[in-house]
């Protein structure tokens, strides 16, 4: 979604106070240049105390204030914490798991499935769009909040799946047994109403199966949610949720309870919360990494709708950080920077998970940057909003694959996102920008220079073939263990591995075993002008080439006559298949091989300093240089004449670019002519 302005705010309570500051908060906010506030998705309990019962005060407390003060309002559905009357009212509204009963108190443990939850649910989304519905400076509606399905495992959804499986398979049950291998261990289902619970199933395929499920009733959770919305809005309003990440206490991979593609169909923009280290961990992989996947779902600019300001314990940044994370998310096509939270609250969990403000509300060095963020954002944002980006390198991340590894995982040491963090990383620290695509984008393909597939455990023949079809018109496809083992059912190929695949890769493997004293022999990267080595940790597949070249072997005593890394000429194009987890060393030396294998020029910059490209509203080349460290950085810069456009002043080739540690500069470049 295209803004008119660079939005910048927070999430605001006033229900959370300790005292009426309203009006000090918003002459606070002016003064921060920020224009937007988040609201209301957190309270379901103070907007209905009792069932039937409304007070929408502190709403429109808040609605009015934001209105004299001219911020503009993003409204939450609240239903992602339920209140105590409706938990009481219907007990199995918390929902059962795979752990068992839960307890009321946490947010987010009520069935999403439950008829009741969703018939209240509707009644509280209903009530507040009709109260809001009159203020014309509220600019769009946030579904829920991080929506997943909780694991539900209660007799709704099985029963809702059960349904689906009927409608998959044309009420086939020999056809479902079959597809799913239930003969073994003597799970064949032989009868619909002997369907058993899926919380003791043994059979991969069917306990996937089932979080795929759960991925669909986030889905169809939210389109119902976005259904009863847009009976409401204006045109110019939009829709939007804040999709989370893999979660390692900070934002780490692909979500795996959620299809974020599918459930972003229902939605105007796609809004994201992204969180991370700071201090002397920054390093703005989190920021790329979330932004990345943020503007694949759409295929558009995103919302960062939550990201930290002082945040988490430890995490509070240094001086400078705080800016240089803002325009990080910008660099990489967000639109808008918004804090959780505003204030710090005084109370309950997340307590020390601090705002703008401290516990004390009042002006902080963090807010104090946040000023100049913001009128950073309203000198400059017409010149950066917007930012169209261009990547050659595209990943592709599925759920399947990410399910299917949880089934049966690699090592406990290395679990799917952490096999996609291994290669974003790397692809990161050399400043190769890379987009994110999933199982449905393969006519994208096309589009990419390198094609890289981390662990495509689950792929279907239709994959399969767009991937081969993809190196055939001269694609350079990169490949990791454990790709095209299973089917989209993760019923295992009965052919040689990587199904589909060995011409492509000109290699095959049928043994792989877990990596004990094992590193790497021989490499040969054409082109390189490093000499690397490196370990092999975790895993390792014995391929056995047939037309492939060899660009590394194992060094073991028993293993060493089989290759490592395979690299295949196949019609125009070319297939490199990386049968082990590597030092990241050696990934870097492989991915330049690769680019210039696609003929992509690399800078010679290299982590800690970043570089971000794009394109904005007016045609110019917008480029960041970003400094992710304490000590200066001195960049001789090789472009096009252009200007620094916070300093105000010319750049041309051979110029020296010196940044301060946490720094970054921003260039404009006019357009091609």
């Amino acid at each position: 979604m295209k803004t008119d302005k660079l939005l910048f705010g927070a999430a605001y309570y006033d229900e959370y106070l300790p005292y009426d500051r309203i009006e000090t908060d918003m002459e606070m906010m002016k003064k921060a240049h920020i224009n937007v506030i988040r609201i209301a998705e957190s309270t379901w309990s103070t907007w209905e105390p009792k069932e039937g019962v409304f007070d929408f005060t502190h709403l429109h407390r808040m609605l009015r204030a934001s209105k004299a003060h001219g911020i503009q309002v993003i409204v939450g559905t609240p239903t992602y914490a339920i209140p105590t009357w409706l938990a009481a009212k219907y007990p199995d509204i918390i929902t059962e798991t795979h752990a068992g009963a839960g307890h009321y108190g946490p947010r987010q443990n009520m069935d999403i499935a439950h008829p009741m939850y969703l018939k209240h649910a509707e009644i509280i989304i209903r009530r507040l769009m009709e109260e809001v519905s009159p203020y014309d400076h509220i600019i769009g509606f946030q579904l829920d909040n991080e929506t997943k399905s909780y694991d539900t495992c209660s007799s709704y959804a099985q029963d809702k799946f059960i349904a689906c499986l009927k409608d998959i398979f044309h009420d086939d049950l020999d056809a479902l047994n079959h597809e799913f291998g239930l003969d073994y261990w003597s799970n064949r289902i032989n009868a619909w109403e002997d369907f058993p619970d899926v919380r003791g199933t043994i059979n991969a395929s069917l306990g996937a199966e089932y979080q795929k499920f759960q991925r669909k009733l986030v889905t169809d959770f939210l389109a119902w949610q976005s259904g009863i919305v847009k009976e409401y809005i204006r045109p110019d309003q939009f829709i939007t949720q804040n999709f989370d990440f893999d979660w390692r206490g900070f934002s780490f991979g692909l979500q795996p309870e959620v299809n974020q593609w599918e459930a972003a169909r229902s939605l105007s923009v796609t809004g994201c919360d992204i969180y991370h280290p700071s201090a002397q961990d920054l390093t703005g992989t989190e920021i790329s990494f979330g932004g990345a996947v943020a503007r694949s779902i759409k295929k558009d600019n995103y919302l960062i709708l939550e990201t930290q300001a002082q945040g988490n314990h430890g995490w509070l940044p240094y001086p400078a950080q705080l800016r240089m994370q803002a325009f990080s998310h910008l660099a990489n096509g967000a639109n808008s920077v918004m804090y959780w939270h505003w204030h710090s609250i005084h109370n309950a969990i997340e307590s020390y998970w601090k705002g703008i403000l401290s516990h004390n509300l009042k002006e902080n060095a963090t807010y104090l940057e946040a000023c100049q963020i913001g009128a950073d954002f309203e000198k400059y944002g017409s010149r950066l909003k917007n930012l169209r980006k261009k990547a050659s390198v595209a990943l592709l991340l599925t759920n399947e694959s990410l399910t299917g590894l949880k089934w049966f995982p690699v090592h406990e040491n290395l679990a799917y996102n952490d096999i996609v963090r291994w290669l974003y990383d790397a692809l990161y620290q050399l400043n190769i920008e890379c987009d994110i695509l999933c199982d449905r984008d393969a006519e994208l393909f096309s589009q990419y220079s390198v094609l890289i597939t981390p662990a495509l455990y689950s792929a279907p023949d239709t994959l399969i073939a767009a991937l081969r079809s993809y190196v055939e018109q001269g694609g350079h496809l990169l490949s990791t263990f454990k790709t095209a083992v299973s089917d989209s059912m993760l019923k295992i190929y009965a052919d040689d591995q990587p199904h589909g695949l060995t011409e492509v890769f000109g290699m095959t493997y049928d043994q792989f075993t877990d990596a004990v004293n094992v590193s790497l022999k021989d490499i040969a990267l054409p082109g390189s002008k490093k000499k690397v080595s490196g370990s092999v940790q975790y895993w390792m597949e014995l391929l056995k080439p047939s037309t492939a070249d060899v660009l590394a072997s194992y060094h073991h005593p028993h293993w060493g006559n089989y290759a490592a890394i395979t690299h295949n000429h196949y019609q125009k194009g070319t297939a490199t298949y990386a049968g082990c987890y590597f030092d990241v060393s050696v990934l870097k030396e492989l991915l330049c091989f690769l680019c210039r294998e696609a003929h992509i020029e690399l800078p010679s910059e290299q982590y800690p300093v970043i570089i971000k490209q794009g394109f904005n509203d007016l045609g110019e080349e917008v480029i960041y240089y970003f400094n992710y460290s304490d000590d200066a950085q001195n960049i001789i810069y090789h472009g096009r004449d252009g200007v620094l456009l916070m300093q105000d002043a010319g750049i041309t080739k051979g110029d020296t670019i010196t940044l301060k540690g946490w720094d970054f500069c921003i260039l404009c470049l006019p357009p091609k002519l």
